[in-house]
C-alpha cells in the first residue's frame, strides 16, 4: 500500500501522466470497522473493474479536532479509536493500494464545495469513481451533498456511487457505536462492530521501570510487574482502564496478560496516554529487555476496571497485583468456555 502525504506527489505523478486516476473513498475511517470493511471491498471491486487503483482519502487530525480547537473547546473533540499507524495497518489488511492522509487545516476547512472538487478530486488525485456513504457532506459549512456530486460527475465524468449504512443485529455500525462500546468497557461489542478485537499498536518504549520495583515484593522475583509500555498518540483514548489482553508480536504464540491504558493517575497525571501491558508469563528467552523497541499489538479482550488513584504506592501495588489475579482468573474461565464449545460442537 502506497502512503501519500498531501497531495503534492499525487499532482506530479498525474502531470507526468505516471498515474491514471483512481477509484477514490473519502472518509476519517476511524476504527476501520465492519461498515468501513464493507464500503472498501465494494471499492476494490469497482477499481478492479475500472482497471484503477483503489485510493482512500483520510484527514489528520479528525475535523471534529480541528474545530474544536479553532473554537477553544477541546471537549468537542471525539475520542479517538485508533491511531493513524493502526487505521494504516487495518487500510492496507482490507486491500486498499493507496491512502492520501491530508492536513485538516484551516484551508482545507475553507474550501467550497467546487473547489473541494476541482482542486482535490480532479486535479489532485483524478478521480474516475468516487464511493461514500449515505450522510456524506464536504466543503466549507458541509454544503457539499451526494447531490452535487452526482451532477459534477456527470459533468466532469466521473463515476458517483453511495452506499447505505451496514447494519450487525439491527444495529448500525458505526465509529460513533465501536465509541459507545469502547466507554463503555463492552469490549465484546466493540469487536461485534469492528469484526477483531480492539487492539492497540506501535514500538515498545523505555518507560519509568517502576512495575518492576512495584511488583519485586508482590511476586517475589526482580522483574516484579515488567510491562511494555505503547504511546496512544491522542489524549483522547476511546477505552481507558485495565484490561485483560493479549499481546502479538514478541513469541510465536501471543501472550495473556493484564494492561492500563491511560494517564497513569497515581504516578503522574499528566496527561500523557500510554497502554502499559504486564505479560503474565513473560518468555525467558527474550531476557529482561527483550522486548524494547519490538512493533507488537495489544488486543484488549475484557474490561477488569476504571482507571483510579491510590493513595501511595503499597495501595499501588496491591491493585496492580489484584488486576493480575483478575486478569488469571478470566483467561481461566475464558478457556474453560472455549473447551466446552468445542465439545458441545464435537
Amino acid at each position: 500500500m502506497r502512503i501519500y502525504r498531501g497531495l503534492h506527489s499525487t499532482r506530479q505523478a498525474l502531470a507526468r501522466g505516471e498515474r491514471g486516476g483512481c477509484a477514490l473513498t473519502i472518509g476519517n475511517f476511524d476504527g476501520v470497522h465492519r461498515g468501513h470493511q464493507a464500503m472498501l471491498a465494494l471499492l476494490r471491486n469497482e477499481a478492479r473493474h475500472r482497471g484503477l487503483p483503489s485510493c482512500v482519502m483520510t484527514f489528520e487530525p479528525h475535523p471534529r479536532d480541528h474545530f474544536a480547537r479553532v473554537a477553544g473547546r477541546p471537549e468537542l473533540a471525539p475520542a479517538r479509536i485508533a491511531t493513524l499507524r493502526d487505521k494504516l495497518i487495518e487500510l492496507e489488511a482490507c486491500g486498499v493500494d493507496e491512502v492520501v492522509v491530508m492536513p485538516f487545516d484551516d484551508r482545507l476547512a475553507s474550501l467550497s464545495p467546487q473547489a473541494f472538487i476541482d482542486d482535490i478530486l480532479l486535479a489532485g488525485l483524478g478521480t474516475r469513481y468516487l464511493l461514500v456513504g449515505d450522510d456524506f457532506r464536504f466543503g466549507a459549512r458541509r454544503a457539499g451533498d451526494y447531490a452535487l456530486l452526482d451532477e459534477a460527475g456527470e459533468q466532469a465524468g466521473f463515476d458517483v456511487a453511495r452506499m447505505l449504512s451496514y447494519e450487525v443485529h439491527g444495529l448500525r455500525v458505526s465509529s460513533s457505536a465501536v465509541r459507545d462500546a469502547l466507554a463503555a468497557g463492552d469490549m465484546e461489542q466493540a469487536a461485534r462492530l469492528l469484526g477483531r478485537p480492539y487492539a492497540i499498536s506501535g514500538h515498545v518504549i523505555h518507560g519509568r521501570k517502576l512495575g518492576r520495583a512495584l511488583g519485586e515484593s508482590a511476586t517475589g522475583r526482580a522483574d516484579g510487574f515488567r510491562t511494555l509500555n505503547l504511546r496512544f498518540g491522542h489524549p483522547k483514548p476511546a477505552a481507558s482502564g485495565i484490561f485483560a489482553v493479549r499481546t502479538h508480536g514478541l513469541a510465536d504464540e501471543p501472550l495473556d496478560g493484564v494492561a492500563s491504558l491511560g494517564v497513569r493517575p497515581t504516578i503522574e497525571d499528566a496527561g500523557r496516554v500510554l497502554l502499559e501491558a504486564h505479560c503474565l508469563d513473560w518468555p525467558a528467552a527474550l531476557g529482561v529487555e527483550g522486548g524494547y523497541g519490538r512493533l507488537v499489538r495489544v488486543e484488549l479482550l475484557h474490561k477488569l476496571r476504571d482507571e483510579a488513584r491510590y493513595d501511595g504506592l503499597d495501595a499501588l501495588t496491591a491493585a496492580i497485583a489484584a488486576d493480575v489475579a483478575h486478569a488469571r482468573d478470566w483467561f481461566a474461565a475464558h478457556a474453560a468456555v472455549r473447551r466446552q464449545t468445542t465439545r458441545d460442537r464435537i
